[in-house]
């Protein structure tokens, strides 16, 4: 159990794939499941191969950067934690290794919130410079010995990223 932002975070004991990954994450490692029958990584975590349906896996580091696909700025937020924290970003992140595979197109893509070095949440003014194609890289925000949450952190301000326009 943990705690994020006053809200209570919980994986449930038999929940072995999750478990891992979180807790890879607590020691601020990145980390997937490699299928060892395909060889293909996958997310997120889960009990067998999403393109070979084999069960069997082991979880190897990946480099923890990519590019913004696409995002969604939260202005209302259903979790009373983020009342004075908007708006914020769910960020949807194209990692840059095991790209189209096994298919043209393909990709893993690893949601996550815009943070600072730090895993702090960003909220308001600075959402501005974050848009679709924006390089970034995995923090993590820990939240318990367990239990860190990987969030992402802008690397490289490329000029003006892509924005949805606003009202």
């Amino acid at each position: 159990m943990a705690d994020y932002l006053g809200m209570t975070l919980q994986i449930d004991e038999s929940d072995a794939d999750n478990r891992a990954y979180f807790k890879y994450c607590a020691n601020s490692e990145f980390r997937l499941q490699r299928c060892t029958s395909c060889d293909l990584f996958r997310y997120p975590p889960g009990p067998s191969c999403p393109y070979c349906s084999q069960p069997d896996s082991v979880f190897e580091p990946v480099p923890a950067t990519g590019t913004v696909y696409s995002y969604a700025e939260v202005h209302h937020p259903i979790q009373p934690a983020f009342a004075d924290r908007v708006p914020y970003a769910i960020l949807i992140v194209e990692l840059d290794f095991q790209q189209n595979q096994p298919n043209s197109g393909d990709a893993i893509r690893v949601a996550g919130n815009l943070a600072d070095a730090d895993g702090q949440l960003i909220y308001g003014p600075g959402l501005l410079q974050v848009g679709i194609g924006s390089r970034v890289e995995m923090v993590f925000s820990k939240v318990s010995t367990d239990m860190a949450l990987p969030m992402w952190k802008l690397v490289e301000a490329s000029g003006e990223p892509w924005r949805y326009p606003s009202e």
